[in-house]
């Protein structure tokens, strides 16, 4: 079977399902995990976004797109019809800032063997976890789907029953997607901050993520603050965090606990490692009860 992944959720669970062997394409971003993703497999996306911007620069970007109704995200159309895959993985969440389902339909319905296509669009953990399920079916691997959602149910039970029997308190979280302009977090991670013991002050579980001022950012009373700049690495993230803190309207961070967190890794892309992401939050939430996380995830700030 031959594979082409268009987001990097849908690489990591092919990889995690054991075909990362069968993948022929995958996207520009896809980077985990890396030992099974060889150099030269082919890239068949490419992003027309500086990913590299100041925040407010990209959002500027992604906003005009959006009023034109343009994607962000380009596919190498010649290099999809010379791997003439079988599966063609692609995502519905956003048309915008990834590859638009309703392109790679009209491109695979060009192609001399049509291949399955696949899109995936989950806006919460058992949607993800269904969205393993569905992949398994597609290529082929419905057992060993069944076996990896089972792994991860465990260990989000496991998370539950240890705040079940310490019977801890539950924090007032603000998880921030975005900086300049403030967005919160939403889609699926108000459910992970539910399930890692705390309470998401500014997002339910399901909705897209919206901007928020700075005084309702205030009057929400989070008593812990997440840096989770989409896409952003623990580093990248830190900075980005550490560098708000010093400014004067964010003062008020000084009363509570604030970190930032690898959300391209563990918060941004909706696959397995999102289960990894909630075992983060619960370490960072309950000091008492689990241990401290390690700063490859995420790194507390120091807030003068």
């Amino acid at each position: 079977m031959r594979i082409i992944s268009l987001f990097p959720a849908a690489t990591e669970m092919v990889c995690a399902l054991g075909a990362a062997s069968s993948l022929v394409g995958i996207s520009h971003d896809s980077d985990f995990p890396p030992e099974l993703l060889p150099a030269g497999i082919a890239r068949v996306t490419r992003t027309t976004l500086d990913e590299h911007a100041a925040p407010a620069e990209v959002d500027r970007m992604v906003r005009a797109a959006d009023a034109l109704g343009e994607s962000l995200h380009v596919l190498d159309v010649a290099a999809i019809a010379d791997l003439a895959p079988d599966v063609i993985i692609t995502q519905g969440i956003c048309d915008v800032c990834a590859i638009r389902e309703d392109d790679v339909r009209a491109i695979a319905g060009t192609l001399r063997n049509p291949p399955i296509v696949l899109a995936l669009s989950a806006d919460s953990l058992d949607e993800m976890l269904n969205d393993i399920h569905r992949v398994g079916a597609a290529i082929e691997r419905s057992p060993v789907a069944q076996a990896l959602v089972e792994r991860l149910e465990t260990r989000l039970y496991t998370v539950h029953h240890r705040l079940v029997e310490a019977a801890v308190p539950r924090p007032r979280v603000a998880v921030l997607e975005w900086t300049d302009p403030i967005y919160n977090a939403g889609h699926w991670v108000p459910q992970m901050v539910r399930r890692a013991g705390g309470i998401e002050v500014l997002a339910r579980t399901g909705e897209r993520s919206r901007t928020v001022s700075m005084e309702e950012l205030v009057a929400a009373r989070a008593d812990t603050v997440i840096f989770a700049p989409c896409g952003y690495d623990v580093t990248r993230a830190a900075a980005e965090g550490t560098m708000r803190t010093k400014k004067k309207e964010w003062a008020w961070l000084a009363h509570c606990r604030t970190w930032a967190v690898d959300s391209g890794g563990l918060f941004s892309r909706p696959g397995p490692r999102l289960v990894e992401g909630v075992e983060t939050l619960a370490e960072i939430f309950h000091p008492s009860v689990f241990p401290r996380p390690s700063r490859t995830r995420a790194i507390e700030l120091q807030v003068a």
